[in-house]
């Protein structure tokens, strides 16, 4: 493969992304039928996430019957191409629940492991974030960058929480004792959301645990793309390694800070 074949991939996961997203910005005008639960209470999806994965899903391979899937809502098929699909139908799907904003549509293309095109489309504020591997990346078509902040403490960071009680306590504890350090802390939703965030300069940093491919492969990409920083740090003992992303100015004291 190479960058025009990058592109090709982007373009599909954009334009999916947007459609997927309109659709669910729009069913959720008309108020939600059924919400069930996954792996506790607080961990939901609606028929939206369902219907939007479906909707990405049967697109992709009416036009790459070869390819693969990894979706949240669980679409898992392995494909012969060597391209994998990695999909978020809605990241931050309480914030969808709830009518606030923030949620979005995240689909990552991988080839043979390694993401080679990403788009995240905030379907509230009619956003669109896109990314090829060695091509840069753009928001609604202009290119973007990570901020400037050249100091931890002037850094505003978000952060994210697992659904259960034990993983929302470790990272309480990990923010209480970063808080002091940082201008402030922002609690977005949505991972993917987050990581456009950090990769348009809009925070500074972003850290959390207990995340899956599909809430960050699109994102990762973005951010990587424009010259973030992207690296993980260690959970506590028996925890899964977060993700933590931040501008180059202030990546290394962010991640010593949550690593510690």
């Amino acid at each position: 493969m190479n960058i025009s074949d990058y592109n090709h991939l982007r373009d599909l996961a954009a334009g999916l992304a947007v459609e997927a997203g309109v659709m669910v910005r729009q069913g959720r005008r008309g108020g939600l039928q059924a919400i069930e639960t996954k792996s506790s209470a607080t961990d939901i999806v609606t028929e939206f996430d369902k219907a939007s994965e479906l909707l990405i899903t049967t697109a992709i391979r009416a036009q790459r019957p070869d390819d693969g899937f990894l979706g949240e809502e669980g679409t898992d098929e392995p494909g012969t191409s060597g391209v994998m699909w990695v999909i978020d139908p809605i990241d931050g799907t309480t914030n969808f629940m709830y009518d606030l904003p923030g949620y979005a549509v995240s689909i990552a293309a991988q080839y043979h492991g390694e993401t080679v095109a990403g788009a995240v489309y905030l379907p509230v504020t009619e956003e669109l974030f896109v990314a090829a591997l060695g091509g840069g990346a753009t928001c609604n078509g202009a290119p973007i960058g990570p901020s400037s902040t050249p100091t931890l403490a002037t850094a505003l960071v978000s952060t994210g929480f697992g659904y259960s009680p034990e993983r929302r306590s470790s990272n309480a504890r990990r923010v209480s004792r970063l808080l002091p350090d940082v201008r402030d802390i922002r609690r977005l939703g949505a991972a993917a959301t987050d990581l456009c965030y950090v990769a348009c300069g809009r925070t500074d940093g972003y850290f959390e645990q207990w995340l899956n491919p599909w809430d960050v492969a699109a994102g990762i990409l973005i951010c990587t793309e424009v010259g973030a920083k992207v690296g993980t740090y260690r959970g506590e003992a028996g925890e899964r390694d977060g993700i933590v992303a931040a501008n180059p100015s202030i990546f290394d004291a962010l991640h010593q800070a949550i690593d510690g």
